[in-house]
């Protein structure tokens, strides 16, 4: 016996946008490259072998992105034609509907819903990658230094461009040192040692993506929110959508600003009594793609990440499996299905087939013709390997005659072979 796992004929691969500024820079040699590498779901299905190939639909405000990854494949020595880069209005939902075999999405959680009905209706495979509200629990024992930095690296630096950029901090004692260090810390890219802008004055992906993000702000500040550092920014450009690093404290539960939204460039930090309110708090959320918990207890962080509800839980750091080949990434709740990533993540992109050889020595007693020697050598079997031990020995007794008359049959069966 053994599983052979057999690519699908071919796949399509739908992309969410990125950060259009960090791609300009990029192309123009300008840019660092990110400390995490993000392999693309195109990257992934052809790292799986996909027979035929896959076609890539990048997000319309980002194009450029998918000619580069083709671009990048070509080079590595992948036959052009293995992927195809497609664009344009329509052609979502016209891949989608095509023969394609399986569908890998990145995006909203209304249109990712949209690809898997459409997929179900199909009858193929869909793996969705949706959004995220990463909460981020913050113990007392936990290492300040560390967390204040996590937050700020996993929350701030790519406006709009992450699903999992959108930490909600959730401060288990109140730390008064906790909110001034990450009030400096957002502070502090606005400095522009790390570019033109700064990271942190880079652009929303979208102008519908800053007005979202401003809303959500002002109505948390208007039921009681404090606005500590961050807004909206004019650098001199026509039309911009920047909005500086944010910290938000004094935050509760009941504001618009925990229970939706996308939080790009936003902290909002909430404190709460206990670790188990901070950790129902976490749950009650639609999301479920990661979580991290930031304490130098580890059996009380591993407690958290058992009881979190999540796809992935990071103790003391933040999202770096999604560089690790070995790690699995994916979501629960409305955060997506499937996984990407590890073997779970290949075993997306294949067909799962049993394979089984049978040496045709003896035939097996059930198949036909049989009598009712098999039914009552099975119901004593049954019997004496799963029944109460008072009636094991009248069992094997009344099951010894028919057991072997059956295993005489089957003996003669194979000599005749």
């Amino acid at each position: 016996m053994n599983h052979a796992y057999e690519p699908f004929r071919h796949a399509r691969a739908l992309e969410h946008a990125r950060d259009p500024l960090a791609e300009q820079r990029r192309q123009r040699g300008r840019l660092q490259h990110d400390p995490v590498p993000r392999a693309s779901r195109g990257e992934s299905l052809l790292a799986d072998g996909c027979r035929e190939g896959v076609v890539l639909k990048p997000a319309s405000l980002t194009p450029l992105l998918g000619e580069r990854i083709a671009r990048v494949f070509e080079r590595a020595g992948v036959p052009e034609g293995l992927i195809r880069v497609v664009h344009g209005p329509g052609t979502g939902p016209a891949v989608v509907e095509s023969s394609v075999a399986k569908v890998f999405f990145t995006g909203s959680v209304e249109t990712g819903r949209g690809v898997g009905e459409a997929c179900a209706r199909a009858l193929k495979g869909s793996v969705l990658e949706l959004g995220g509200k990463d909460p981020m629990i913050v113990l007392g024992d936990a290492n300040l230094e560390h967390a204040v930095a996590g937050a700020l690296w996993v929350a701030l630096p790519t406006p709009g461009r992450r699903a999992r950029d959108r930490a909600r901090v959730r401060d288990a004692r109140g730390l008064r040192a906790l909110h001034r260090r990450v009030i400096a810390g957002a502070k502090r890219p606005q400095d522009r040692r790390s570019g033109p802008l700064g990271y942190g004055d880079r652009p929303m992906v979208s102008r519908e993506q800053f007005d979202l993000v401003r809303e959500l702000v002002d109505d948390a500040v208007q039921a009681g929110a404090l606005r500590r550092c961050g807004g909206p920014v004019e650098v001199g450009l026509d039309d911009g959508a920047f909005y500086a690093p944010t910290v938000l404290t004094g935050v509760t539960h009941e504001m618009r600003i925990h229970a939706g939204g996308d939080l790009r460039s936003v902290i909002p930090i909430i404190v709460v009594d206990s670790e188990d309110e901070a950790l129902a708090l976490a749950n009650d959320s639609r999301f479920g793609l990661g979580a991290s918990v930031w304490t130098t207890d580890r059996d009380k962080g591993e407690r958290f990440a058992r009881e979190l509800e999540a796809g992935m839980v990071w103790i003391n750091d933040h999202m770096f499996s999604h560089g690790a080949c070995q790690c699995s990434w994916g979501g629960v709740k409305e955060s997506g299905l499937g996984r990407t990533h590890s073997k779970f993540g290949i075993y997306e992109c294949v067909n799962i087939k049993l394979r089984v050889w049978e040496p045709s020595k003896v035939r097996d007693p059930w198949w036909h013709p049989y009598d009712e020697t098999l039914g009552r050598a099975l119901r004593q079997t049954a019997s004496v390997l799963y029944g109460r031990p008072s009636i094991r020995i009248a069992a094997l007794r009344a099951g010894a005659a028919p057991l072997l008359k059956l295993g005489a049959r089957l003996a003669g069966d194979a000599l005749k072979r």
